[in-house]
């Protein structure tokens, strides 16, 4: 089974901007929907972005216009740029695809 490593997280000041990756120990073009999601302790998971084999994104409406995300199938490689970065995105963040696969999670911290 394919399993994923993210990287990239760590601690920012608010404004700030971080880039995740999610590096795969496979193939990742035969996963039609990739994504990130995040989590805050006591809270449930949710989704930050999707983005479909063909391209295709969503994202959750408080991140649309600051994080983009992106797929390198020949890397195998998951995405998330995240640009002026706010105290509420703090979170551990977990790449997954379609919703069934999950990387261990990479914490992401913002300061105000």
């Amino acid at each position: 089974q394919v399993q994923f490593v993210e990287s990239g997280g760590g601690l920012v000041q608010a404004g700030g901007s971080l880039r995740l990756s999610c590096a795969a120990s496979g193939s990742i073009s035969r996963f039609n929907i990739m994504g990130w999601y995040r989590q805050v302790p006591g809270d449930q998971r949710e989704m930050v972005a999707l983005v479909s084999v063909s391209g295709t994104t969503t994202y959750k409406d408080s991140v649309k216009g600051r994080f983009t995300i992106s797929r390198d199938n020949a890397e195998n490689t998951l995405y998330l740029q995240m640009n002026n970065l706010k105290p509420e995105d703090t979170a551990v963040y977990y790449c997954t695809a379609n919703g069934m696969i999950w990387g261990q999670g990479t914490q992401v911290t913002v300061s105000s």
